[in-house]
Protein backbone atom coordinates (compact mmCIF):
# COMPACT_ATOMS: atom_id res chain seq x y z
CA UNK A 1 0.00 0.00 0.00
CA UNK A 2 1.26 3.24 -0.48
CA UNK A 3 3.04 5.99 2.25
CA UNK A 4 0.14 8.13 2.39
CA UNK A 5 2.66 10.80 3.49
CA UNK A 6 4.99 10.76 0.79
CA UNK A 7 7.17 12.97 1.61
CA UNK A 8 9.89 13.02 4.81
CA UNK A 9 9.61 15.72 7.30
CA UNK A 10 12.36 18.23 5.97
CA UNK A 11 10.48 18.27 2.40
CA UNK A 12 7.39 19.50 4.21
CA UNK A 13 7.78 23.24 4.25
CA UNK A 14 8.01 23.16 0.50
CA UNK A 15 4.85 20.70 -0.22
CA UNK A 16 1.47 21.76 -1.04
CA UNK A 17 -0.73 21.52 2.02
CA UNK A 18 -3.15 18.38 1.67
CA UNK A 19 -6.18 19.47 -0.89
CA UNK A 20 -4.36 21.94 -3.19
CA UNK A 21 -3.41 19.80 -6.27
CA UNK A 22 -5.53 17.37 -7.62
CA UNK A 23 -5.59 15.52 -10.90
CA UNK A 24 -7.55 13.28 -12.96
CA UNK A 25 -5.24 10.67 -14.12
CA UNK A 26 -5.28 8.11 -17.08
CA UNK A 27 -3.79 4.64 -17.11
CA UNK A 28 -2.86 3.08 -20.55
CA UNK A 29 -1.31 -0.30 -21.50
CA UNK A 30 -1.14 -3.13 -23.28
CA UNK A 31 -3.70 -6.22 -22.06
CA UNK A 32 -2.30 -7.58 -18.58
CA UNK A 33 0.06 -4.76 -18.64
CA UNK A 34 -0.35 -4.89 -15.06
CA UNK A 35 -2.82 -1.57 -14.73
CA UNK A 36 -5.13 -3.03 -12.74
CA UNK A 37 -2.56 -4.41 -10.21
CA UNK A 38 -1.37 -1.23 -9.80
CA UNK A 39 -4.53 0.71 -9.18
CA UNK A 40 -5.53 -1.55 -6.60
CA UNK A 41 -2.44 -1.06 -4.86
CA UNK A 42 -1.86 2.64 -5.18
CA UNK A 43 -5.41 2.77 -3.39
CA UNK A 44 -5.05 0.29 -1.54
CA UNK A 45 -8.25 -1.06 -1.98
CA UNK A 46 -9.62 -3.78 -4.77
CA UNK A 47 -11.02 -1.24 -7.37
CA UNK A 48 -10.28 -3.37 -10.40
CA UNK A 49 -10.79 -7.06 -10.78
CA UNK A 50 -7.71 -8.92 -11.95
CA UNK A 51 -7.39 -12.56 -13.82
CA UNK A 52 -4.49 -13.74 -15.91
CA UNK A 53 -7.39 -13.19 -18.34
CA UNK A 54 -6.44 -10.26 -21.16
CA UNK A 55 -8.46 -7.48 -21.19
CA UNK A 56 -10.42 -7.95 -18.28
CA UNK A 57 -11.15 -4.31 -17.58
CA UNK A 58 -14.10 -2.98 -20.56
CA UNK A 59 -15.15 -0.16 -18.77
CA UNK A 60 -12.88 3.80 -17.14
CA UNK A 61 -12.70 2.84 -13.51
CA UNK A 62 -11.74 5.39 -11.48
CA UNK A 63 -9.99 4.98 -8.34
CA UNK A 64 -8.52 7.85 -5.73
CA UNK A 65 -5.79 8.19 -3.80
CA UNK A 66 -5.81 10.79 -1.40
CA UNK A 67 -2.44 11.18 0.22
CA UNK A 68 -0.56 14.47 1.78
CA UNK A 69 0.23 16.11 -1.63
CA UNK A 70 -3.48 15.77 -2.66
CA UNK A 71 -5.57 13.69 -4.41
CA UNK A 72 -5.35 11.64 -7.89
CA UNK A 73 -7.98 10.43 -9.46
CA UNK A 74 -6.98 7.41 -12.09
CA UNK A 75 -8.81 6.16 -14.72
CA UNK A 76 -8.00 2.30 -15.14
CA UNK A 77 -8.80 1.73 -18.84
CA UNK A 78 -9.33 -1.16 -20.80
CA UNK A 79 -6.18 -2.67 -22.17
CA UNK A 80 -5.38 -1.22 -25.43
CA UNK A 81 -4.73 -3.50 -28.21
CA UNK A 82 -5.06 -4.10 -32.30
CA UNK A 83 -8.51 -6.10 -33.56
CA UNK A 84 -11.38 -5.24 -35.57
CA UNK A 85 -14.10 -6.89 -33.10
CA UNK A 86 -16.97 -4.38 -32.53
CA UNK A 87 -16.18 -4.83 -28.78
CA UNK A 88 -12.71 -4.20 -29.02
CA UNK A 89 -13.37 -1.07 -30.80
CA UNK A 90 -15.84 0.19 -28.50
CA UNK A 91 -12.49 -0.23 -25.78
CA UNK A 92 -10.56 1.54 -27.80
CA UNK A 93 -12.77 4.55 -27.89
CA UNK A 94 -13.13 4.56 -24.41
CA UNK A 95 -9.07 4.95 -24.33
CA UNK A 96 -8.35 7.61 -26.80
CA UNK A 97 -11.26 9.82 -25.08
CA UNK A 98 -9.77 9.84 -21.62
CA UNK A 99 -6.59 10.55 -22.75
CA UNK A 100 -7.84 13.41 -24.14
CA UNK A 101 -9.73 14.33 -20.59
CA UNK A 102 -6.83 13.71 -18.50
CA UNK A 103 -4.53 16.05 -16.51
CA UNK A 104 -2.21 13.58 -16.38
CA UNK A 105 -1.21 10.14 -18.11
CA UNK A 106 0.42 7.25 -16.76
CA UNK A 107 1.29 4.85 -19.38
CA UNK A 108 2.22 1.34 -17.90
CA UNK A 109 4.67 -1.30 -19.56
CA UNK A 110 4.95 -5.08 -19.13
CA UNK A 111 8.87 -5.21 -19.26
CA UNK A 112 8.23 -9.07 -19.60
CA UNK A 113 6.94 -8.64 -22.77
CA UNK A 114 8.67 -7.15 -26.21
CA UNK A 115 7.48 -3.61 -26.95
CA UNK A 116 6.11 -4.71 -30.91
CA UNK A 117 3.63 -3.18 -32.96
CA UNK A 118 0.88 -3.16 -30.32
CA UNK A 119 3.36 -0.90 -28.05
CA UNK A 120 4.58 1.53 -30.82
CA UNK A 121 0.70 2.22 -31.49
CA UNK A 122 0.24 3.13 -27.90
CA UNK A 123 3.53 5.38 -27.77
CA UNK A 124 1.98 7.15 -31.02
CA UNK A 125 -0.60 7.98 -29.72
CA UNK A 126 0.58 9.01 -26.84
CA UNK A 127 3.49 10.99 -28.27
CA UNK A 128 1.38 14.49 -28.20
CA UNK A 129 0.88 13.83 -24.37
CA UNK A 130 4.26 13.84 -23.52
CA UNK A 131 4.36 16.96 -21.42
CA UNK A 132 1.93 15.63 -18.97
CA UNK A 133 2.96 11.68 -19.11
CA UNK A 134 4.48 9.18 -16.64
CA UNK A 135 6.22 6.22 -17.61
CA UNK A 136 6.13 2.94 -15.56
CA UNK A 137 8.28 -0.07 -16.57
CA UNK A 138 6.23 -2.73 -14.49
CA UNK A 139 7.00 -6.44 -13.44
CA UNK A 140 10.48 -5.69 -12.41
CA UNK A 141 10.03 -8.19 -9.72
CA UNK A 142 9.67 -11.05 -12.55
CA UNK A 143 13.03 -13.13 -13.78
CA UNK A 144 11.79 -12.92 -16.93
CA UNK A 145 11.51 -8.62 -16.85
CA UNK A 146 13.98 -7.02 -19.28
CA UNK A 147 13.50 -3.25 -18.18
CA UNK A 148 16.20 -1.88 -19.54
CA UNK A 149 14.89 -3.09 -23.00
CA UNK A 150 11.61 -1.11 -22.20
CA UNK A 151 13.31 2.01 -21.22
CA UNK A 152 15.22 2.20 -24.47
CA UNK A 153 11.76 1.58 -26.58
CA UNK A 154 10.67 4.55 -24.73
CA UNK A 155 13.60 6.67 -25.11
CA UNK A 156 13.20 6.09 -28.99
CA UNK A 157 9.69 6.53 -29.24
CA UNK A 158 9.00 9.11 -27.06
CA UNK A 159 12.00 11.03 -27.22
CA UNK A 160 10.27 14.06 -25.90
CA UNK A 161 10.15 12.15 -22.50
CA UNK A 162 11.46 13.77 -19.21
CA UNK A 163 14.00 11.14 -18.52
CA UNK A 164 12.86 11.31 -14.90
CA UNK A 165 9.36 10.72 -15.60
CA UNK A 166 10.15 6.55 -17.01
CA UNK A 167 10.28 4.96 -13.45
CA UNK A 168 10.91 0.90 -12.90
CA UNK A 169 8.02 -0.67 -10.41
CA UNK A 170 6.24 -3.73 -9.12
CA UNK A 171 2.63 -3.41 -8.69
CA UNK A 172 2.18 -6.51 -7.40
CA UNK A 173 5.35 -6.09 -4.94
CA UNK A 174 4.07 -2.34 -4.13
CA UNK A 175 7.97 -1.35 -5.42
CA UNK A 176 8.29 2.24 -7.00
CA UNK A 177 4.54 3.15 -6.28
CA UNK A 178 4.97 5.61 -4.13
CA UNK A 179 7.83 6.87 -6.67
CA UNK A 180 5.04 7.08 -9.85
CA UNK A 181 2.76 8.91 -7.15
CA UNK A 182 5.25 11.70 -6.47
CA UNK A 183 5.98 11.83 -10.41
CA UNK A 184 2.13 12.31 -10.93
CA UNK A 185 1.61 14.68 -8.16
CA UNK A 186 4.49 16.82 -10.06
CA UNK A 187 2.17 17.43 -12.67
CA UNK A 188 -0.80 17.66 -11.09
CA UNK A 189 -2.63 21.40 -11.07
CA UNK A 190 -3.82 23.29 -7.94
CA UNK A 191 -7.11 22.48 -7.63
CA UNK A 192 -10.21 21.41 -5.54
CA UNK A 193 -10.70 18.02 -4.43
CA UNK A 194 -13.10 15.90 -6.80
CA UNK A 195 -14.05 13.91 -4.25
CA UNK A 196 -14.57 13.54 -0.40
CA UNK A 197 -11.66 12.33 1.43
CA UNK A 198 -13.33 8.91 2.64
CA UNK A 199 -13.96 8.12 -1.08
CA UNK A 200 -11.60 5.70 -2.97
CA UNK A 201 -14.06 4.92 -5.91
CA UNK A 202 -17.09 6.30 -7.54
CA UNK A 203 -18.73 2.47 -8.86
CA UNK A 204 -21.93 2.40 -8.27
CA UNK A 205 -23.13 -0.89 -6.13
CA UNK A 206 -24.87 -2.70 -8.61
CA UNK A 207 -21.21 -2.05 -10.79
CA UNK A 208 -19.30 -3.20 -7.74
CA UNK A 209 -20.97 -6.58 -7.66
CA UNK A 210 -21.20 -7.26 -10.61
CA UNK A 211 -17.47 -6.61 -11.05
CA UNK A 212 -16.94 -9.18 -8.30
CA UNK A 213 -18.88 -11.82 -9.50
CA UNK A 214 -17.52 -11.57 -13.55
CA UNK A 215 -13.73 -11.94 -11.84
CA UNK A 216 -14.99 -14.89 -9.47
CA UNK A 217 -16.45 -16.22 -12.64
CA UNK A 218 -13.24 -15.51 -15.06
CA UNK A 219 -10.82 -16.75 -12.63
CA UNK A 220 -12.34 -20.22 -12.53
CA UNK A 221 -13.10 -20.30 -16.62
CA UNK A 222 -10.96 -21.25 -19.29
CA UNK A 223 -10.31 -20.69 -23.14
CA UNK A 224 -13.00 -17.90 -25.17
CA UNK A 225 -15.52 -18.13 -21.90
CA UNK A 226 -14.01 -15.67 -19.68
CA UNK A 227 -14.37 -13.27 -22.50
CA UNK A 228 -17.79 -14.23 -23.82
CA UNK A 229 -19.77 -13.53 -20.27
CA UNK A 230 -21.22 -10.54 -18.67
CA UNK A 231 -23.19 -9.90 -15.44
CA UNK A 232 -26.50 -8.57 -15.57
CA UNK A 233 -27.91 -7.47 -12.14
CA UNK A 234 -31.58 -7.91 -12.10
CA UNK A 235 -33.10 -6.54 -8.93
CA UNK A 236 -31.42 -4.93 -5.55
CA UNK A 237 -33.34 -4.83 -2.25
CA UNK A 238 -32.45 -3.90 1.18
CA UNK A 239 -34.10 -7.03 3.13
CA UNK A 240 -33.34 -6.19 6.29
CA UNK A 241 -30.85 -3.17 7.86
CA UNK A 242 -28.18 -4.89 7.31
CA UNK A 243 -28.48 -7.22 4.45
CA UNK A 244 -28.98 -6.60 0.86
CA UNK A 245 -30.22 -9.28 -1.48
CA UNK A 246 -29.49 -9.29 -4.95
CA UNK A 247 -30.59 -11.33 -8.02
CA UNK A 248 -28.07 -11.86 -10.78
CA UNK A 249 -27.62 -13.48 -13.90
CA UNK A 250 -24.44 -14.67 -15.64
CA UNK A 251 -24.58 -14.30 -18.91
CA UNK A 252 -23.27 -16.19 -22.05
CA UNK A 253 -23.48 -16.44 -26.09
CA UNK A 254 -24.12 -19.92 -26.34
CA UNK A 255 -26.65 -22.69 -25.23
CA UNK A 256 -23.53 -25.23 -25.22
CA UNK A 257 -21.12 -22.48 -22.54
CA UNK A 258 -23.96 -22.25 -20.11
CA UNK A 259 -23.66 -25.76 -18.80
CA UNK A 260 -20.09 -25.37 -18.67
CA UNK A 261 -20.35 -22.33 -16.19
CA UNK A 262 -22.73 -24.14 -14.14
CA UNK A 263 -20.76 -27.29 -13.60
CA UNK A 264 -21.03 -30.90 -12.61
CA UNK A 265 -23.79 -31.21 -10.78
CA UNK A 266 -23.92 -27.20 -10.78
CA UNK A 267 -20.59 -27.05 -8.64
CA UNK A 268 -18.90 -24.48 -10.50
CA UNK A 269 -21.94 -21.87 -10.13
CA UNK A 270 -21.82 -22.35 -6.27
CA UNK A 271 -17.92 -21.35 -5.79
CA UNK A 272 -18.74 -18.63 -8.33
CA UNK A 273 -21.95 -17.61 -5.87
CA UNK A 274 -20.10 -18.72 -2.46
CA UNK A 275 -16.62 -16.91 -3.22
CA UNK A 276 -18.59 -13.59 -4.79
CA UNK A 277 -20.05 -13.46 -1.25
CA UNK A 278 -17.08 -13.80 1.03
CA UNK A 279 -15.28 -11.25 -1.52
CA UNK A 280 -18.59 -8.40 -1.15
CA UNK A 281 -18.69 -8.89 2.33
CA UNK A 282 -15.26 -7.46 2.87
CA UNK A 283 -16.16 -4.45 0.64
CA UNK A 284 -19.61 -3.00 1.66
CA UNK A 285 -20.73 -3.04 5.17
CA UNK A 286 -24.00 -4.78 5.31
CA UNK A 287 -24.35 -8.60 4.44
CA UNK A 288 -24.47 -9.70 0.32
CA UNK A 289 -27.49 -12.40 0.09
CA UNK A 290 -26.69 -13.59 -3.52
CA UNK A 291 -29.12 -15.31 -6.39
CA UNK A 292 -27.24 -16.43 -9.01
CA UNK A 293 -27.88 -18.03 -11.89
CA UNK A 294 -26.71 -18.53 -15.78
CA UNK A 295 -28.70 -17.64 -18.96
CA UNK A 296 -27.82 -17.51 -22.68
CA UNK A 297 -28.01 -13.88 -24.28
CA UNK A 298 -26.83 -15.05 -28.10
CA UNK A 299 -23.74 -13.29 -29.35
CA UNK A 300 -24.36 -10.49 -27.36
CA UNK A 301 -21.09 -9.32 -27.88
CA UNK A 302 -22.26 -8.40 -31.81
CA UNK A 303 -25.04 -6.29 -30.05
CA UNK A 304 -24.96 -2.72 -30.19
CA UNK A 305 -27.46 -2.28 -27.62
CA UNK A 306 -26.20 -4.51 -25.25
CA UNK A 307 -22.65 -3.27 -26.00
CA UNK A 308 -23.92 0.61 -25.20
CA UNK A 309 -25.09 -0.56 -21.42
CA UNK A 310 -22.35 -2.73 -20.49
CA UNK A 311 -19.10 -0.69 -22.26
CA UNK A 312 -18.84 2.96 -21.17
Amino acid sequence: MKDKSLHTESEESTQMPLGEKTALVTIIGRPSAGKSTFLNTASGEEISIVSSYPQTTRNAIKGIVNTSLGQLVFVDTPGYHDSEKKMNQRMKSIVTDQLENADSILYIIDSTRPCGEEESSIAELLRKHSQKLVVAINKIDDRHAKPAQAQAFVQTELPDLDGKKIIAMSAKDDEGINEVLRALYDLAPVAPHLYSEEFYTDQEVDFRIAEVIREQAMNRLSQEIPHAIYVQIADMEMKKQNELWVRAFLCVERESQKGIVIGKGANLIKTIRVESIKKLRKIFPYRIDLDLQVKVDKNWRQKDSRLDKLIK
